[in-house]
């Protein structure tokens, strides 16, 4: 699932002026899998009322891209599972959508086409989506800044509000520490790659019971989880699997992982074993040699 950088990304990719996302207006909206749009519940009606709609900012909130509209209106799209959004041209050839240029948008990850939202300024904005497990959904902005799903998030992690004195607060809660990072309306963004790169930095096994950690180390996950997820922003995101830009390219953190998804290799730290395990139903890669769970 696409994490803050890889959300983030995105979003600094529609605010590119060079893009003119912003002025734009909606013409139509094209689907294959009308169950992408969870609101309003009604496929027509949606394409009703984005039709003729000004884009007049594009933020992020957690992982949610949300595009604020002219007339009090706003776009909400989670990616989920496997969705990212494309900025290009395609049309149709033989039942299958292909991008105009060739170049990145021809990648196989980014032809899972599932919805294209049509601008006036010539240009289409794509979900492409393995699982199709995007959700999207329009609403009255003050509607859904008001909403039970808005006002439950988490803090940001990288605002300037978010001191240490505001981390230990929302970390005070029981429960294993890989859990709690992840939890998004204990803190907003973080997942299992991010939650795994930053224990592995602090040296704090995924398992530890939050209550159990000391203030020095909470300082440690507090200074690693900024420092990570700039880096991961700074290198456009993780591209494991799915995920691509919004120009279909990769992002280049995944080059620098090195616990996530090496399970069997030598620990960069210590040259101890990587070990894979579940905790909540997912997975948690660690060091047990630099990551001792201990008391």
């Amino acid at each position: 699932m696409p994490e803050l950088p890889e959300v983030e990304t995105i979003v600094r990719g529609l605010n590119n002026r060079a893009l003119n996302i912003l002025g734009a207006r909606f013409l139509g909206v094209w689907t294959d899998f009308k169950k992408l749009i969870k609101k309003p519940n009604n496929f027509e009606k949606f394409k009703k009322d984005l039709k003729g709609k000004k884009i007049e900012k594009v933020w992020r909130r957690g992982k949610n891209i949300i595009f604020d509209l002219k007339g009090g209106i706003s776009l909400l799209v989670h990616q989920k599972l496997t969705g990212h959004l494309l900025c290009g041209k395609w049309k149709k050839a033989k039942g299958q959508w292909r991008s105009i240029e060739r170049g990145p948008l021809d990648d196989p990850m980014n032809r899972f086409l599932h919805l294209i939202f049509y601008l006036d300024n010539g240009k289409q904005l794509a979900l492409s989506d393995l699982r199709k497990f995007a959700k999207i959904e329009l609403w009255e902005t003050d509607e859904f800044k008001e909403s039970r799903e808005f006002k439950s998030l988490g803090p940001e992690p990288l605002e300037k509000y978010f001191t240490f004195e505001k981390f230990k607060k929302v970390l005070s809660k029981k429960g294993k520490i890989k859990q709690v990072l992840m939890d998004q309306n204990v803190i907003v963004g973080i997942g299992n790659i991010y939650a795994d790169e930053i224990l592995f930095e602090a040296k704090i096994h995924p398992e530890k019971d939050v209550l159990k950690i000391l203030e020095k180390d909470l300082k440690k996950i507090y200074l690693t989880t900024k420092n990570i997820l700039k880096k991961a922003i700074k290198a456009r995101g993780t591209s494991t699997s799915d995920f691509r830009d919004l120009e279909g390219k990769k992002g280049l953190f995944g080059k620098s992982l090195r616990v996530y998804r090496k399970t069997g290799q030598k620990c960069p730290r210590c040259s101890a074993t990587i070990r894979r395990i579940k905790i909540g139903g997912r997975s948690a890669h660690f060091c047990p040699a630099c990551q001792i769970l201990g008391d």
